[in-house]
């Protein structure tokens, strides 16, 4: 059985739902890097932590060639297949503290819902030496908007309610100013946000609950009421059999000074 505790197997009875319902990322993120950055089409790209390859993708249509390092194996495999027909994709088997990539190979290194899960430290190290001189690392996440309507506001009453580890694996409470600032270093960072947007059934919604490694899963004593209160939330908010998930798509960039 994978420790629950541990980010290198902790979603790998998750794989189904994270593929078909965690939320991909919008173009705006190319555009921000392309106006920031430079990225063109011809910039290498490291996708560390590249899971499902949600991410990963993004780059893959905009013409990059991307390693995509991810330590978990069905949570690889699948991205393998899910990406099986880019040429200029390649599937590695490593962590952020050891990518087993060539040192100064890629323009950068980006990280979708993943850094959070990352040795701060010892990755800092190992993109520094993967990364080529002035390369940049860019760090994504979508967060959930919990204000931005009243469905917003139950569900994230729901998932605080449920959840059985949200403090110890979390985005929100693992990531903050100090951790980025001492990330990036003397150089520091910028952030550029953009408005995203998941519209699903109740299948939707539940498979959207389920990707998420801090709630239980099946099995757990606390399955069948979580499902149970999502269902009447669900009913008390689908307009047309539908609901809205809002996020924020944060993009952190800068150089490793």
């Amino acid at each position: 059985m994978a420790n629950p505790l541990d980010s290198t197997t902790r979603f790998s009875s998750r794989v189904e739902n994270y593929v078909k319902y965690r939320p991909t990322y919008p173009s705006a993120v190319i555009e921000i890097l392309a106006e920031h950055c430079q990225l063109t089409a011809d910039s290498v790209i490291a996708d560390v932590g590249s899971g499902t390859g949600l991410l990963t993708e993004l780059f893959l249509k905009h013409g990059n060639q991307v390693f995509g390092v991810e330590p978990n194996r069905e949570m690889r495999e699948a991205g393998e297949r899910l990406l099986s027909a880019y040429a200029n994709f390649t599937s590695v088997d490593g962590t952020a503290e050891a990518t087993t990539l060539p040192a100064q190979r890629v323009d950068f290194v980006t990280a979708g819902q993943a850094f959070h899960w990352f040795d701060g430290a010892k990755t800092r190290q190992e993109f520094k030496r993967i990364l080529k001189p002035q390369g940049w690392v860019a760090l994504v996440w979508n967060v959930r908007q919990t204000e931005a309507t009243p469905f917003m506001r139950e569900y994230e009453q729901l998932v605080h309610h449920y959840a059985i580890d949200m403090e110890n694996t979390s985005q929100e409470y693992r990531v903050n100013n100090t951790v980025l600032a001492a990330f990036y270093g003397l150089g520091g960072y910028q952030q550029v946000n953009s408005a995203y947007q998941q519209v699903f059934d109740f299948a939707g919604v539940k498979g959207r609950l389920l990707s998420s490694s801090y709630m239980p899963d099946v099995g757990h004593p606390l399955y069948t009421a979580m499902l149970a209160s999502l269902a009447t939330l669900f009913e008390a908010h689908q307009v047309n059999g539908a609901v809205a998930i809002e996020y924020e798509t944060r993009v952190y960039f800068g150089h490793l000074s």
